[in-house]
């Protein structure tokens, strides 16, 4: 099985810019739909953005779009979540998280991603 972990949080302004990363080991993310999720304070987790394992598919939220792209470098074997123009509302903890590699799309519902990393703080202060 893979095993994940996040880093790349911290503080930031609001109007900064952040990037994630997400390292994967055990298994290649070409096996799997890799995608990020956040959990506010007092909130449900919630989708934020996902590739595909081929890499041919990406989505993101509607809340986040513009702003935030997903990517992946399979010889790093790491996700990656570009977020530009951070508000304070995009305080969270950012997980990544994968699904098994079935379909071409990749899934946007939190039950179907099987594996999970710790999570990564981000805070952006007004």
């Amino acid at each position: 099985q893979v095993q994940l972990v996040e880093s790349g949080g911290g503080l930031v302004q609001a109007g900064g810019s952040l990037r994630l990363s997400c390292l994967a080991s055990g298994r290649t993310i070409a096996m799997y739909h890799m995608a990020w999720f956040r959990q506010a304070p007092g909130k449900e987790r919630e989708y934020v953005a996902a590739i595909s394992f081929s890499g041919g598919s990406t989505r993101v939220a509607d809340s986040v779009k513009v702003r935030f792209t997903i990517s992946r470098d399979t010889a790093k074997n790491t996700v990656y979540l570009q977020m530009n123009s951070l508000q304070p509302e995009d305080t969270a903890v950012y997980f990544c998280a994968a699904a098994d590699g079935m379909g071409s799309s990749p899934p946007a519902t939190i039950g179907r991603y099987n594996y999970w990393g710790q999570g990564t703080q981000v805070t952006v202060s007004s």
